[in-house]
């Protein structure tokens, strides 16, 4: 079955808009494929408007949102992977959808002689990042 993320997406982009407000992505700029002007992420987040007056040639598809959009006066054409969507919502009020974190592909190869992960802990002795939800308006 396809990921529902993509639908709800557009619908949510046209309802924002719609309603005369200034539709914001926040997207996880690590995920693979993310195409974002470095320098502007923070934490491995982005938050992008992307509302009509703000962004050129705008294409959302099952398979990710595309556009071109201006950073310190200089146009980029950014591509996000529909899985590295991690909310749509309105900048005047909140309102909008978290999505859940994509879980991580598992690796298919793990190496013999590493045995594995050991305790949980990343390699590399550094504490593993914070995982969960960012955190916007909930408006009922």
């Amino acid at each position: 079955m396809n990921s529902s993320r993509p639908y709800l997406v557009r619908a949510l982009y046209e309802w924002i808009v719609d309603n005369n407000c200034t539709p914001h992505l926040l997207v996880n700029a690590e995920h693979a494929d993310v195409r974002v002007p470095s320098g502007y992420a923070s934490d491995g987040q982005i938050v992008l408007n992307v509302s009509p007056t703000a962004v050129r040639h705008l294409h959302m598809d099952n398979e990710a949102v595309s556009f071109e959009g201006r950073f310190g006066g200089i146009a980029h054409n950014l591509y996000i992977p529909s899985a590295a969507v991690m909310a749509i919502y309105a900048r005047e009020n909140g309102q909008g959808m978290v999505f859940d974190l994509e879980p991580p592909i598992p690796d298919d190869d793990p190496d013999p002689e590493d045995g594995g992960p050991s305790g949980g802990e990343p390699s590399g002795g550094e504490p593993s990042r914070p995982t969960g939800r960012p955190s916007l308006k909930v408006v009922k």
